[in-house]
């Protein structure tokens, strides 16, 4: 049987297009401006369409499972941007689509409950290529207040040169503690969208950090608390997560440099 490949062309020209005309696509992927044949059923016979029935309900599912996903990204600020990975965003919604299947109900309706599935988000690493758990080994505790809008991660005192893995050039490091705030997702019936259960607490977050640590010296125990003060208290249908990073730096002139790569974070505790 012949095979059919998917030729693809760069867009050369001054202007460069989005979106499909005359049965081509244009594109942008890794940076350039492409352009391919377009194949398979055009939006809007997917939306209308009952054979395409099965299809909605999974887009439904998934794009609420992508909502989830990015209150959290969102609660952790800029956090992710030292210390996550490029597919964190594909990475964390494939996870709360998982959750999303857990949840009972009718194909398309079912909600993206975090709350009943909050061991699923526990000791996730938010950059795959340096995973907190490789180069951090000091032990820790994590607790949380009765409202579960406050975090206490208390890190014995160790050793950098036993404790950590560490990059070279590095000169110090800093330990960071965020707290993000994640509702439950449901779909509401009149805009056929997903929506999260507590707007007002979903998303809100906080963090703290330590002092800049020489890497040469012993480190006494650290105590960090986080607080999220815009929710006094979490509702129940809302689960409080708590983030454990490293960030490394180089001091150059009395001046300290952020390294753009080798930092980490990880979920250390979902209540």
């Amino acid at each position: 049987m012949a095979q059919h490949k998917t030729v693809m062309s760069k867009q050369v020209g001054i202007i460069k297009l989005d979106g499909t005309i005359g049965g081509i696509s244009f594109y942008t992927a890794g940076g350039q401006s492409l352009a391919r044949v377009a194949t398979g059923p055009s939006k809007e016979r997917i939306a209308k369409d009952q054979a395409f029935q099965r299809t909605r309900e999974n887009n439904r599912e998934f794009a609420g499972s992508a909502k989830a996903a990015k209150a959290l990204r969102l609660a952790m600020g800029g956090l992710l941007q030292t210390m996550g990975g490029g597919r964190i965003a594909s990475e964390l919604t494939k996870l709360f689509k998982s959750i999303n299947l857990r949840s009972p109900g009718a194909r398309g309706e079912r909600q993206v409950k975090l709350s009943a599935n909050r061991a699923m988000l526990n000791n996730v690493e938010f950059n795959s290529k340096v995973r907190f758990s490789s180069i951090f080994s000091a032990p820790y505790s994590v607790t949380v207040n009765a409202a579960r809008n406050e975090a206490t991660v208390v890190i014995e005192g160790f050793v950098p040169g036993n404790a950590l893995q560490i990059p070279s050039g590095a000169t110090h490091f800093n330990i960071i503690c965020g707290v993000g705030i994640v509702s439950d997702y449901t779909l509401d019936p009149t805009t056929g969208t997903y929506q999260a259960l507590q707007p007002l607490q979903d998303s809100q977050g906080a963090n703290t950090s330590s002092s800049a640590l020489p890497i040469n010296q012993a480190v006494a125990q650290q105590t960090l608390v986080v607080s999220v003060d815009a929710v006094p208290t979490v509702n129940a249908v809302c689960s409080t997560v708590v983030t454990l990073g490293i960030e490394f730096y180089q001091e150059v002139n009395g001046q300290l440099y952020i390294f753009a790569q080798d930092n980490a974070m990880k979920v250390v505790g979902v209540f």
